[in-house]
């Protein structure tokens, strides 16, 4: 069995056969260099499955679903709300985000956001190769932008990272099944009329999660760390 894993966002069950796109047929067939008869493995919500190649034509990978290797994950939601930041820090931050286990990302446009605009095509992208790099099965969703007050609509469990508190710990027995979203300010931090709107939500947690002023991807990182393990 190869190590090759490539998010397929089509149906998925034993014996079907198909052809892969362009992208994915000339990377498992010119970068990769699998031949016809190897194996390589697709995944999506539903599990994750076997493949062979059957044939290699006209530059398109055709398979055929073998076997399943793993069913549909069972994980709690995880979702994340921040502040669209620079671009090359944004994909870092959404790769890394998506390692460590979210469902679900919310860019929140605050009062003291600076980037504006969400290129979700380009970020979905960074979403699946990361969720193909990093064994998962589920590949995490991406909403359009949206303000505090809609965000706050949410039925959610919600985590809230704040400099201003003396907290330190999750109590997890505040969690529900609900999903749990973590909240991350923009660079310039929540404003006070911000702040004073996530703490009226109902069942909000405020945590400290370091006594430095992080940056917006090292606090992503940091919170959703702290948060997986207290939960897990």
């Amino acid at each position: 069995m190869s190590n090759i894993r490539l998010f397929y966002s089509k149906s998925l069950y034993l014996n079907l056969t198909n052809k892969l796109d362009k992208s994915q047929s000339h990377y498992v067939s010119k970068v990769m260099r699998l031949k016809e008869k190897e194996v390589f493995s697709l995944f999506n919500s539903t599990g994750e499955w076997e493949a062979k190649i059957l044939n290699i034509s006209q530059n398109l990978v055709e398979f055929n679903v073998t076997k399943q290797l793993r069913q549909k994950e069972n994980n709690k939601d995880l979702w994340l709300a921040f502040s669209p930041i620079k671009s090359n820090y944004f994909n870092f931050m959404i790769q890394k985000a998506t390692e460590l286990g979210v469902t679900k990302f919310l860019p929140i446009i605050f009062e003291r956001t600076i980037v504006r605009k969400v290129n979700k095509e380009r970020l979905e992208k960074v979403i699946i190769e990361a969720a193909e790099q990093s064994n998962r099965i589920t590949v995490p969703s991406i909403a359009d932008p949206q303000k505090l007050k809609s965000f706050l609509s949410n039925d959610m469990d919600l985590i809230f990272t704040d400099l201003n508190t003396a907290n330190t710990k999750i109590d997890l027995t505040k969690l529900t099944n609900k999903p749990t979203c973590v909240i991350i300010g923009p660079e310039g931090d929540f404003s006070e009329r911000e702040r004073e709107e996530i703490l009226k939500f109902n069942g909000v947690q405020s945590v400290k999660i370091n006594e430095n002023i992080l940056r917006s991807e090292t606090a992503v990182i940091s919170a959703l760390s702290i948060i997986n393990y207290a939960i897990n």
